[in-house]
């Protein structure tokens, strides 16, 4: 049988829902192992022992993985990759930063974003922003893949018994130095795990607009809050509220899109949303091709509306 190295995030104390999806496809693919790196992460390494279907945990405690920088940590997984066929990590901002460099020091092609395991080594993946879903099937002797998280079950976080096995760090390698972030903090739930999620686009003209127009009916259904690319680019929202081929990828149970015409690096990042609701004055937006309710008509009108009736 087959034995896949998953990537675990987490911030040291506890994991992130993406690795939960990773858990589920590397399953598919072989017996699992977790990797936990990083410093003073026994919290996430004794949380990553309890998700069901992993069988092992590796705990790489070092100064040098505090941060999950890629160029300190993919030597550590390529040394590890000796008794694995398969590296999986989550298509998140941080595994798609890992994945690549441990391909490299692989010298294997990575199979990215897949949406299903078909075979040992067949997947398929979204192309041309998921207007295309690809089946490859991959030749190297090692596995590099990242999955989307949308795509699969998430694995249940408690239930399992691993068993917990230290292993030796490859140190700091010296090219790359963290010097800090600067995150920002929400009451809202976070995009990727919301299970309501309101959107607006561009036709809500000014920050001062969206606030007024998308936050009070956040509000009420205790959603999080996203954005076109479109909207960001303008300066209505921060970043991190993109939700689209280059923002988020969510699959919440609602997605409202308001004021959002529907571009197609948009519809990568949503399109798999349980129920998507579509408030658009123009009939004809792409955004209704996807849509399971639309509601044709001014949002200035319809939104205000539809959050006193809540």
């Amino acid at each position: 049988m087959s034995k896949t190295l998953v990537w675990v995030e987490h911030d040291n104390a506890s994991i992130k829902d993406a690795t939960l999806a990773v858990v589920t496809a590397a399953a598919q693919i072989g017996e699992v192992t977790a990797l936990v790196a990083g410093a003073g992460c026994d919290g996430a390494a004794a949380a990553a022992a309890q998700i069901a279907g992993v069988s092992k945990v590796l705990k790489a405690d070092d100064a040098a993985y505090a941060n999950a920088l890629a160029e300190n940590v993919a030597p550590l997984v390529a040394g590890l990759m000796a008794d694995y066929d398969a590296f999986v990590a989550p298509a998140t901002t941080t595994g798609k930063n890992i994945a690549p460099r441990v391909a490299a020091l692989l010298d294997v092609m990575q199979v990215s974003d897949i949406l299903s395991v078909e075979g040992p080594k067949t997947f398929t993946r979204p192309i041309y922003a998921g207007n295309a879903i690809a089946t490859v099937e991959s030749t190297d002797a090692k596995l590099v893949v990242t999955v989307r998280g949308t795509a699969f079950a998430k694995a249940d976080a408690t239930g399992g018994a691993a068993a917990v096995e230290t292993v030796a760090a490859a140190g700091d390698s010296g090219t790359s130095t963290f010097l800090g972030s600067e995150i920002a903090k929400s009451e809202r739930p976070e995009l990727t795990s919301a299970k309501i999620i309101v959107s607006g686009g561009r036709a809500l003209k000014d920050a001062e607009t969206f606030q007024s127009v998308i936050t009070p009916l956040a509000d009420k259904l205790g959603a999080g809050i996203g954005a076109s690319r479109a909207a960001v680019d303008a300066g209505y929202v921060p970043n991190d509220y993109q939700v689209g081929q280059t923002g988020k990828i969510v699959a919440p149970e609602v997605y409202i899109a308001v004021g959002i015409s529907g571009a197609i690096q948009h519809l990568a990042g949503m399109k798999d949303s349980k129920t998507i609701i579509a408030i658009n004055k123009d009939e004809d937006a792409p955004i209704f091709q996807v849509a399971d309710i639309g509601l044709v008509g001014d949002l200035f009108t319809l939104v205000p509306e539809l959050t006193g009736k809540l």
